[in-house]
């Protein structure tokens, strides 16, 4: 069901996204809860995305969403023009349903906030026959292929893969017909600080694999490179304030999440945050990305999730910041660029 919603989602762009984006001065962003993406409310709360949106003569709404993939298809549906998403859900949902994407803040990858989690201990061998419950093609469902991965076990040596919204995971776990679960924080945190709980695997076990970026539509972004700077600008005023470890826009972002200062605060500490610009240019810009990325397609193309019919695991071109691509040359539809984030780098916003 879910991948018939997501490829519905993808396919729906063609019809609503326009062919070419025009100038404008309104824009709609979609954000859900998760540790890397917590500033995105705090910009909207504090007023600080207003008042770089008022520099550049522009309003910017910031929306959260409680279904994450829910956000990831209305962006693809053309209802937003920018999103926050993994790299491999923006390769596989809006790139793979054609809709052009450029990266415009790489904003962390994850270090552990995405895990396995088992009742009553055990291994990653110890879950040959199992059920195991994770949101069906997300991070986790590619994060639980790179685990059995290393320990010689393929997804066919499971007990099955169910299907569970992140809305019902803790709900789902809490269950005694539940013995596994895939997820990301806040609920790792909040399913770990329950009984009978073991971390067997997480994400610190492949890191910088699993990216976490505020992604946006390249047409509109070409034609109002002002919403980019904006975004930008607030994006990185709010980096500096939590660099500086300021408590009360810590404490803001934990309560938001559903914890509090010293939760929010270990959930960082399981995130590789890029603080400053700098960083995320440097990460961008590194050749590790497009090995990443090449993988990533491979396991889409695997699941079938990579585009409506894609022959191969290249099926869909990545840009890299070098203008080097991968996948097909001829059909490029995700973007990495330095471009804004290299204005923030030099003061130019």
């Amino acid at each position: 069901m879910l991948k018939k919603l997501l490829l519905a989602g993808a396919l729906a762009a063609t019809a609503l996204t326009p062919a070419t984006a025009q100038e404008k001065t309104e824009f709609k962003v979609g954000w859900s809860i998760y540790v890397g993406w917590m500033p995105w409310g705090y910009l909207e709360d504090s007023g600080i995305m207003d008042k770089w949106a008022d520099k550049y003569g522009i309003d910017i709404e910031i929306v959260q969403f409680n279904d994450y993939i829910e956000s990831i298809n209305q962006y693809t549906a053309g209802a937003f023009d920018a999103v926050s998403a993994t790299n491999m859900d923006a390769l596989s949902i809006p790139a793979g349903g054609g809709v052009d994407t450029t990266a415009l803040i790489v904003g962390d990858y994850s270090n552990g906030n995405d895990a396995i989690i088992t009742k009553g201990g055990g291994d990653l061998a110890a879950l040959k026959g199992a059920p195991v419950h994770l949101v069906e093609l997300s991070v986790s469902h590619y994060l639980m292929a790179r685990a059995l991965d290393s320990v010689g076990l393929a997804e066919k040596d499971l007990g099955g893969v169910i299907n569970t919204s992140d809305a019902d995971m803790i709900a789902a776990y809490a269950t005694d017909d539940v013995s596994t679960v895939v997820t990301w924080n806040p609920l790792v945190a909040e399913i770990l600080d329950g009984p009978d709980a073991t971390k067997i695997y997480d994400s610190s076990d492949i890191p910088g694999e699993i990216i976490d970026i505020m992604w946006a539509n390249t047409e509109v972004l070409d034609a109002n490179p002002d919403f980019g700077k904006a975004m930008a600008g607030a994006w990185y005023e709010v980096m500096g304030l939590m660099a500086a470890g300021d408590e009360d826009v810590l404490t803001a972002m934990g309560e938001a999440s559903g914890t509090d200062l010293d939760g929010y605060k270990a959930q960082l500490a399981a995130t590789e945050m890029f603080y400053t610009p700098e960083e995320a240019v440097a990460f961008t810009a590194a050749p590790g990305l497009k090995v990443t990325m090449t993988n990533v397609a491979a396991f889409l193309f695997d699941k079938g999730i990579l585009g409506e019919g894609a022959p191969s695991p290249d099926f869909v071109g990545v840009e890299y910041p070098d203008g080097s691509v991968s996948g097909d040359a001829a059909n490029v539809k995700l973007r990495y660029t330095t471009d804004y984030m290299q204005m923030a780098a030099d003061g130019a916003l």
